[in-house]
């Protein structure tokens, strides 16, 4: 695998963290960098250490856990996006105040934006990647465009107001139909 595919690669992993960090800046009224940083460190690192967890499973459990992965992610996804929904139909805009954002809050999303990187390991094992490189790499742009997307969906949830939320947990939905589906 040359690097231009892994970079490719690494960009086509990123997106679910991306839009999922989008979703979160959306509920962001301004984000603050600890925070930005944490969503942003949490993804990265999963998008890193889920192709090494794949690559290391593919010789034990690859056919079982395949079938089960995307069943997951979008049971992940479509609970907490349907919280964030339900959030926003409780409150309105004077009563509702800025999400924190914690490890706990963000780690299922991190685990379910990086299970298809899981299967991405089992290709690197078949492939003879150098998988260490190739995972920093993956880790990485997946930190930054997180970064940027938290940012970007705060300001764009300043405009869009309470609909920001069901916005933004529409959008977790939408990802976790579009993992189950394939």
């Amino acid at each position: 695998m040359t690097t231009v595919e892994l970079v490719v690669l690494a960009f086509a992993l990123a997106m679910d963290a991306v839009a999922v960090s989008l979703a979160e800046g959306l509920q962001l009224r301004r984000p603050r960098w600890r925070d930005a940083l944490l969503m942003a460190g949490m993804f990265g690192l999963f998008q890193a250490l889920m192709p090494v967890l794949g690559w290391v499973l593919a010789f034990w459990f690859a056919d079982e856990v395949e079938t089960v992965t995307p069943w997951i992610a979008f049971g992940l996804l479509t609970l907490i996006g349907g919280k964030m929904i339900w959030e926003g139909l409780r409150g309105d805009d004077e009563d509702h105040t800025t999400p924190t954002v914690t490890v706990r809050s963000v780690l299922p999303l991190a685990i379910a934006t990086s299970i298809d990187a899981a299967a991405v390991g089992v290709t690197f094992g078949v492939l003879e990647v150098d998988v260490v490189p190739a995972v920093l790499l993956i880790g990485a742009v997946t930190f930054v465009l997180a970064l940027a997307a938290v940012f970007v969906g705060s300001r764009v949830g300043e405009r869009l107001g309470r609909w920001a939320v069901f916005l933004g947990g529409g959008i977790l939905i939408a990802i976790g139909v579009r993992i189950l589906l394939g």
